[in-house]
């Protein structure tokens, strides 16, 4: 196995929003099976690429890996590697194991002006953003390089494709008022974490009677935020993208 394959298997997790966790050897001394500098990843499913040295050594390190995924903090191990401890080198090892390729889950229902703005900073903020729209001209590829993946169809058939956990948040800015609701009921058949209308207050006042009428319970219509984002007196596209993902960052961080 190269560093050249590790990478790219780094590469293609992150890319996917699968989380896994990086293994570092970052000190080492006396005669110790690998040399700082040694990487091994582990896969959210346990199995692993690369190796930190191996026997009880690397199984230490996966279970600190699940642990570090589990709980979304790095650690550091330290080994000594001596008789007394358990090892016959002599030596000893420092392994520095990181959390690495989450990104929460972004997704964009509209890809007009404040949807590209919005894939645009949010990719550049970490976030594996999906764009739904029903448009063959607004789905071209060129015209969101932020997205990770492309959705062209109606709202309430991509549901169909779409896995929305605790942790993805759902921004919602298509061209008319159907649309917009119809993404608003299906992320609310979801366990979507945000889910956020673009719109006028009169739009949400429509929004909101037009749940209580569906048999949409008080909780449920409490879940939508709308309008989204924060009120810093936004106005163009790019603005409204700075207020809504600022909004999500700070959901996202706990602030």
């Amino acid at each position: 196995m190269t560093d050249l394959e590790l990478y790219e298997e780094m590469v293609r997790l992150t890319r996917r929003g699968e989380p896994f966790a990086l293994a570092t050897v970052v000190a080492n001394g006396g005669s110790s099976p690998r040399k700082s500098g040694a990487k091994m990843l582990v896969r959210g499913d346990g199995s692993s690429l690369g190796t930190v040295g191996g026997g009880r050594i690397e199984k230490e390190t996966v279970e600190a890996a699940h642990d570090v995924l589990s709980r979304g903090e790095p650690r550091t191990l330290e080994f000594l590697l001596t008789e007394e401890h358990g090892y016959a080198c002599g030596g000893h090892m420092s392994v520095f194991v990181e959390p690495q390729g989450r990104r929460p889950l972004l997704v964009m229902f509209g890809a007009g002006h404040v949807g590209r703005a919005v894939t645009s900073l949010a990719h550049g903020c970490g976030f594996r953003v999906v764009v739904v729209d029903e448009r063959p001209d607004c789905t071209v590829p060129t015209l969101l390089p932020g997205a990770d993946e492309i959705i062209c169809a109606p709202v309430a058939d991509s549901f169909r494709r779409l896995r929305l956990d605790g942790e993805s948040f759902a921004v919602i800015a298509t061209p008319g008022h159907q649309h917009d609701f119809d993404a608003v009921r299906g992320c609310l058949a979801t366990d979507a974490g945000f889910i956020g209308l673009l719109g006028s207050r009169r739009k949400r006042e429509t929004l909101l009677k037009t749940l209580e009428d569906e048999g949409f319970d008080a909780v449920q219509r409490a879940q939508v935020v709308t309008p989204v984002g924060l009120d810093i007196g936004a106005q163009t596209p790019e603005e409204i993208a700075v207020s809504i993902i600022g909004q999500l960052i700070a959901i996202r961080r706990g602030k």
